[in-house]
């Protein structure tokens, strides 16, 4: 099957496809594309090699509509050992969110052992049944294999995802942009309960300490807590390698708009 990309480029920046729609109001755009495309004009412009991106912090303080697209970088710190990027994303001449972006440069770990968590206990991709639920894959927005728990449910939640669309139509996903367009799934997966999604997230942080080496990323919800209507939510970022990262969210209580799309 073949799937629309989220964006199709033009000499004047990105329009978007339907494919882009967030839950909260079928006019708007999922956050997880602001973030998708934010890393990957920082990555096109910026991106060495030698160094990897560690650390994507994307704020999203309007929500953006169906309208062209156009995204500004601008290096802040451009050091032998760090670099600092600076990305603005406008949606009809009008700023809807921003990133900043930090690329270390890559060496070798220090001698000594330093604690770590245990390693995942999850079964592969692989191993897990195509789930017959189609509300499992999202709306068609990822293919997902459930490992434990799930969406209206009280505790311990875990899954693999994959991407089964190009971010910008003709360009394959490369690892840093296929992690940062999954980092948003960290709110939904965090803040849902036995009443649904009742937050929408302002912002993402992603931390990774190397890129994913294979198509499908595993979450396992690590953290939630909320107070006054304000909410944190975190979680481990895995590939079938091993432990990448962490994607954690802040998010506002929020009632979902007549007519907008279930949680994705």
């Amino acid at each position: 099957m073949t799937h629309e990309p989220f964006f199709l480029a033009d000499k004047t920046g990105f329009r978007p496809t339907p494919a882009c729609r967030g839950p909260w109001n079928p006019n708007s755009l999922h956050g997880r594309v602001v973030a998708g495309l934010l890393a990957h004009e920082i990555e096109r412009q910026h991106g060495d090699p030698a160094l990897m991106p560690a650390r994507l912090t994307v704020d999203m303080y309007r929500l953006p509509d169906l309208s062209p697209v156009t995204v500004t970088t601008s290096i802040v710190r451009n050091g032998h050992r760090i670099r600092v990027i600076d990305a603005e994303f406008m949606s009809s001449g009008i700023s809807v969110g921003r990133a900043t972006c930090q690329l270390l440069r890559r060496s070798e770990n220090p001698e000594g052992r330093v604690w770590s968590p245990p390693p995942w206990d999850a079964p592969k991709p692989h191993e897990i049944a195509v789930p017959e639920d189609a509300a499992h894959g999202l709306g068609g927005m990822w293919a997902v294999r459930p490992i434990s728990g799930a969406f209206g449910t009280v505790g311990s939640k875990r899954l693999w995802m994959s991407e089964v669309r190009e971010l910008v139509g003709g360009i394959a996903l490369t690892p840093w942009v296929r992690a940062a367009l999954a980092a948003d799934f960290a709110s939904p997966f965090a803040n849902s309960g036995d009443a649904g999604l009742g937050y929408i997230n302002s912002d993402i942080t992603l931390y990774l300490t190397r890129l994913p080496r294979t198509p499908w990323l595993g979450f396992d919800v690590v953290d939630h807590h909320a107070d006054d209507g304000v909410a944190f939510g975190e979680c481990r970022m895995y590939d079938e390698d091993g432990p990448i990262g962490a994607s954690s969210v802040c998010a506002l209580a929020q009632t979902r708009r007549a007519g907008a799309l279930p949680p994705s």
